[in-house]
């Protein structure tokens, strides 16, 4: 292990991020015998079969108080959903309190061209973050594979009538007095503005953004490099890591995810496709390619195949609400970490372990190179990610407890309570299972978000986004 700085200094800073033990209790599974159970609240998006590709949905977020909730899809859109309040507040719905409306649409990335490479630039949104709400006004920010964007999302009640001359529509010469232009009442609108644009920084694609705890910067990470960025500055960067090699020919890995501690200014991760996850300190170095801590599990030598790289390649990590722990994906399984234990994981959960035998058939098919996201509730005493055929799977830490539920038009109805799905990997079948073979691998959860307070979750299936929130 390479230290730049102490590391006392870096247990330190996490230490000094543990919540108390009354903020660390659950509140999420904690009522009856603990488990939960999900019951559909909304859907999102056309059930129709016909899906147009613009209208998939690439990335879900909540906002830091889970009361907005974000979505892009491919066709450089986004889509934020307010939560409807006055259901929430009346006791006629007592059990409405995950729906959401839209809130505001608008148009984030449109589709380019490089003309110097001679490639084109799709508009599809990668990642969306919100920044904390300062005042009344939300800021986000939206990226696409190149072009980072920051908006402003507002409420409108007034508009200014009056003006004297107003975009050359009046002839100056036939004013004969001065009136004063007034703000008058007008229907409450939203709009998006953009605030700042962010560009010409990465020669790779962009797959991860995260903004610091301080709200002043932020990072952004492709496949070779890390940049940090102040919030109030675009045409500058720091390049904070480069594992991009003298000769392209010697390149073994790249980076495929990054984010900063949730409370520490000074620490961030980064994930690679060799399974690897190093921790760095801004306060080491200027340019942190000597991480101060690298986690990594052996591989088991019995599990060792073709396809052993592949497969263990990160396609998501994430800290913890704390900064205690951090999870993270690769495509068959998802594994919790200790920041004090870089050796191994201290929880490591199979996701769908049934189909290791078919790796084969997903190599050829290109879904074994598929990214699929993951998250934590907000008390990190579950995480959750998602699988082929529209399964989305959740795991209760403290129950030691895992959940495979679906996304699907038929459980659209509301208060349907969702039933635990299995798979079978035997001829032989039981009732409620579904067999491997008939898995859709067409039907993918790439994409899940969890209320930071509550118990309601978001997870894009195709171009439809599901809502769910536990059964009151």
């Amino acid at each position: 292990m390479s230290v730049l700085v102490g590391e006392d200094d870096v247990n330190d800073k996490i230490r000094s991020s543990y919540p108390s033990s009354e903020d660390a209790m659950s509140f999420l599974f904690n009522a009856g015998n603990g488990e939960i159970q999900w019951c559909f609240s909304q859907v999102k998006g056309a059930l129709d079969d016909d899906v147009t590709e613009a209208d998939i949905v690439s990335c879900v977020e909540f906002n830091d108080d889970g009361e907005f909730l974000a979505t892009g899809d491919k066709g450089g859109r986004v889509v934020i959903f307010s939560r409807d309040k006055d259901k929430d507040e009346s006791k006629d719905f007592p059990s409405r309190k995950g729906e959401y409306s839209v809130y505001s649409t608008f148009q984030s990335h449109e589709p380019e061209f490089d003309y110097l490479k001679s490639l084109e630039i799709e508009e599809k949104i990668n990642k969306i973050k919100w920044l904390k709400r300062k005042n009344p006004a939300h800021f986000l920010l939206s990226t696409n594979d190149k072009t980072i964007k920051l908006w402003r999302v507002s409420e409108k009640d007034f508009k200014v009538e009056g003006f004297n001359i107003k975009d050359g529509c009046r002839d100056p010469s036939s004013i004969t007095s001065v009136s004063v232009p007034r703000v008058v009442q007008a229907p409450n609108t939203v709009e998006a503005s953009l605030r700042r644009v962010f560009a010409n920084a990465h020669t790779y694609h962009i797959n991860s953004i995260s903004v610091n705890s301080d709200q002043e910067t932020y990072l952004s990470a492709d496949d070779l490099r890390i940049n940090l960025w102040n919030l109030e500055i675009t045409d500058q960067s720091f390049n904070i890591v480069d594992i991009k090699p003298a000769n392209m020919e010697e390149l073994t890995e790249v980076i495929t995810a990054s984010e900063f501690h949730p409370s520490s200014c000074n620490l961030f991760v980064y994930s690679s496709s060799k399974g690897t996850i190093r921790l760095c300190d801004m306060r080491a170095a200027a340019l942190c390619d000597k991480h101060s801590k690298l986690f990594d599990e052996p591989e088991d030598p019995t599990n060792r195949s073709f396809f052993s790289e592949i497969i263990s390649s990160i396609s998501d990590v994430k800290f913890s609400y704390s900064g205690r722990y951090m999870v993270s994906r690769d495509y068959l399984s998802i594994k919790v970490w200790d920041l004090h234990m870089e050796t191994r994981p201290i929880e490591c959960y199979p996701v769908h372990e049934y189909l290791r035998s078919k790796l084969c058939s997903l190599y050829e098919n290109d879904c074994i190179f598929d990214k699929f996201e993951c998250c934590w509730n907000g008390t990190d005493t579950a995480i959750m990610t998602g699988s082929y055929n529209n399964f989305f799977r959740v795991f209760d830490r403290n129950l030691k407890k895992d959940y495979t539920l679906e996304a699907s038009r038929e459980i659209a109805k509301p208060k349907t309570i969702l039933k635990p799905r299995k798979v079978g990997t035997t001829p032989k079948r039981k009732k409620d299972e579904i067999g491997v073979d008939c898995l859709d691998f067409s039907k993918k959860i790439l994409h899940t978000a969890w209320h930071p307070k509550e118990n309601i979750i978001a997870v894009a299936a195709t171009n439809n986004l599901y809502i769910f929130q536990d059964k009151c």
